[in-house]
């Protein structure tokens, strides 16, 4: 049971750095970064699938999201320097995996849904789920970014020396 649970947290990590990386590969980030990039991606994204794991935490997405882009944050400041990039070439595409596409498409469903809708019940059911998935989308994007950029302020003797 314990060995299962690291290999799917090794899995979670290991997808997270492909598509860190793939993302990086896109937006012209320098092949040196593309390791911090991965790296960091697969420490955030695999601390976010531990976090809400409901066999040992169980947290909810909105703050494991944010507690997960925070030490995103601290992992690409500090392994800026050792490629010589701004601290953001890591961070940006470390959390493009954590964006929750799912609630952003069930966001829009339900739009849909709500302009639809033939009766008051199912426009009601429609507005129910457009709140729930767009506000858990909202919050969940302004946890990371939030807690992305605190990293870099706390450790700006660090961040900003990196191009040096």
């Amino acid at each position: 049971m314990i060995a299962l649970t690291i290999l799917k947290i090794l899995e979670d990590g290991f997808l997270a750095a492909i598509a860190a990386i793939g993302f990086s590969s896109i937006s012209n980030t320098p092949r040196r970064a593309y390791l911090c990039c991965g790296i960091t991606a697969a420490v955030g994204h695999a601390l976010r699938y531990i976090l809400m794991s409901p066999d040992i935490l169980g947290m909810n997405i909105i703050w494991a999201s944010t507690i997960a882009a925070f030490v995103i944050g601290i992992v690409g400041v500090l392994l800026a320097p050792t490629v010589k990039c701004p601290a953001e070439v890591c961070l940006a595409p470390a959390l493009l995996p954590m964006i929750p596409g799912m609630y952003a498409y069930r966001t829009v469903a339900a739009l849909i849904g709500c302009l639809s809708a033939h009766g008051e019940a199912d426009f009601d059911h429609y507005i129910y789920l457009l709140n729930y998935n767009g506000l858990t989308c909202l919050f969940i994007i302004i946890g990371m970014v939030v807690a992305v950029n605190i990293p870099v302020f706390m450790l700006k003797h660090i961040a900003f020396r990196a191009t040096r």
